[in-house]
């Protein structure tokens, strides 16, 4: 039982290892993802209702080729992740395989964040 364990703050700690970096950055990337779709709302609105520069600033941000490499990065991220948990909820034998998963899901992210990097970048200097 779950709750018989007396495991404290120490459970919190960092373990090392990419399983606990896969945890740590899921979660980073969706808090990253929250707040960009919170800023979105809210400097939509703000534009539409009162025309503020707050909303003009707020896009200027996330519409920049810096923010968005970060955004893809996160994004990307997460979703190849969730599919790696979910592949490990579903078929509990593959846990044993958790480490070899993990670096599947980094070797599919790398070049998939790296083709999205290079696009925003090559965007970014041609002005659009």
């Amino acid at each position: 039982m779950a709750f018989g364990k007396r495991i404290g703050l120490k459970g919190f700690s960092y373990k090392g290892g990419g399983p606990m970096l896969a945890w740590l950055l899921h979660r980073i990337g969706g808090l990253v993802m929250v707040i960009f779709i919170g800023l979105h709302v809210l400097a939509s609105f703000s534009m539409q209702q009162f025309g503020s520069d707050w909303g003009t600033f707020i896009n200027t941000i996330y519409e920049s080729w810096q923010f968005q490499i970060v955004l893809y990065f996160f994004v990307l991220f997460h979703a190849l992740n969730g599919v790696r948990i979910i592949i490990l909820d579903f078929a509990p034998g593959f846990l044993k395989y958790q480490r070899e998963a993990t670096w599947v899901q980094w070797i599919l992210l790398l070049p998939l964040w790296g083709m999205s990097a290079l696009i925003a970048v090559l965007r970014a200097l041609q002005g659009g």
